[in-house]
Parts: structure tokens; C-alpha cells; sequence
């Protein structure tokens, strides 16, 4: 694998480039861009403008909704798309509850209640054994006040509008690493494993003592992961 090619990466929900501060400390002088996802409201508008702005063949790494717009990413352009990682990410629907969990979200982002949101959600997104982890919750709690409460309602909305996207796993040739935390609440391990039965020759890898923001919970397995995906 060409040690240039670059990396896209697109965050997660109320995250931004920090979310993979420590994956772009390990790519030496390998070109990278980040997804700016926080414009649009639909997943199909933010996947559209990252490909016009990513480069004609790249690795792509998204994590939870980055991997909603990897899949969108997929739809449009599969041939620029040499490397595939899907972090903590689903392809398939929500549940009901999830549904009218993301509208409570919405309607506090609108009145602007960012300390509620990240009160509500901080301790779901992380192993139990961080949810006090006051390191790991600054940049998460910074990631959100960056995002911005506007930007968060709009991602929100993209998400809870997404298709779904269950029949794109099988359409997926280059080579995949599908990884999930084992302790992940939003995107479980057993969606990791369907989609990494449904995705041919995906390597699957399940990162013990980890819930749903990896790539800052355990960095090296993600680091280690990637480095093999990116070797191939």
C-alpha cells in the first residue's frame, strides 16, 4: 500500500478532528483531511461535499455518523475508495426508542442546552469504568461546545433522517476493517458482526474494555488496526 495515500476521516455526532487526535499523531507525513459534517442537515449533503473536497483516491475512516457518511460516500463514488475502516458504526435502523431518543436531543440542542446534552449522553458513549474519567470527558465535552448547538441539531436531524443502510455491506470491494468497542451502547458488537459477515473479506475487531469513542478510549488498538488495514 502507497504510504501516501491519504486518510479521510469523518467524526462522530458532537465530535470533530480531535476525536482522532490520536490517529493522525500516528500518520507521519501521510496527507489527511477531516469531514467538516457540522453544514448540512441530510447525510447525503455532507457525504457530497466531502467528496468534493477529498482527493481522487483515499482511505476512508469514520466513526459512528462518519460511518453513516461513509456509506453515503460508497452510493456515490465506491472507486475512490481504496481503504475502508467502519468505527463504531451501523449500518442497519434505529430502534423506536433510539428515534425518540434523538428527538429529545434535537429539541435541547434547539433551545440551545448543550451542558444537557453532554449530561445525557457523556456516560452512554464511553466503558462504564471512564464515565469519571474527567480527561477523556473534557475533550469530549469541548468537541460538543466546538460542534456547536446549531451544527449539533443539524446532525441529529441528518441522522435520525438517514436511510437505511443495510444492503451496502455486501456492495463493499476494498479491503475493510470493521471495528467496535465491546462495551459500545449506541452501535453494539453484534451490528459490527453483521456487518463484517456481510462485508467480503471485512476484518473484524472488537476492542476489549471499550464502549463507543474508541479512538480516544484505546487509541493503540485503533492505531493498530488501522495500521494493518492501511498495509494491505
Amino acid at each position: 500500500m502507497e504510504a501516501t495515500l491519504p486518510i479521510v476521516f469523518a467524526p462522530g455526532l458532537g465530535c470533530t478532528e480531535r476525536l482522532f487526535t490520536p490517529q493522525i499523531a500516528n500518520l507521519g507525513a501521510r496527507p489527511f483531511m477531516t469531514v467538516d459534517h457540522r453544514r448540512h442537515a441530510t447525510i447525503a449533503e455532507i457525504a457530497a461535499a466531502a467528496l468534493a473536497e477529498a482527493p481522487e483516491r483515499f482511505a476512508l475512516v469514520g466513526l459512528s455518523m462518519g460511518g453513516y457518511v461513509a456509506f453515503e460516500m460508497l452510493k456515490a463514488a465506491p472507486e475512490r475508495i481504496v481503504r475502508l475502516a467502519l468505527l463504531d458504526t451501523t449500518a442497519y435502523p434505529d430502534t423506536e426508542e433510539g428515534r425518540g431518543r434523538r428527538r429529545v436531543l434535537i429539541a435541547a440542542a434547539e433551545r440551545g442546552k448543550l451542558g444537557s446534552i453532554h449530561a445525557a449522553t457523556y456516560a452512554r458513549y464511553v466503558h462504564p469504568a471512564r464515565a469519571d474519567e474527567r480527561d477523556l470527558e473534557r475533550v469530549v465535552h469541548a468537541m460538543l461546545i466546538e460542534t456547536g448547538a446549531p451544527a449539533f441539531a443539524r446532525q441529529m436531524t441528518a441522522i435520525l433522517n438517514r436511510e437505511d443502510f443495510s444492503s451496502i455491506p455486501p456492495t463493499i470491494r476494498c479491503p475493510t476493517l470493521v471495528l467496535v468497542g465491546d462495551e459500545d451502547t449506541p452501535t453494539p458488537p453484534e451490528h459490527a458482526r453483521r456487518m463484517a459477515a456481510a462485508i467480503p473479506g471485512a476484518d473484524l475487531v472488537i476492542v476489549p474494555d471499550c464502549g463507543h469513542l474508541s479512538t480516544l478510549e484505546r487509541p493503540e488498538a485503533v492505531n493498530a488496526a488501522l495500521g494493518r488495514l492501511l498495509a494491505v
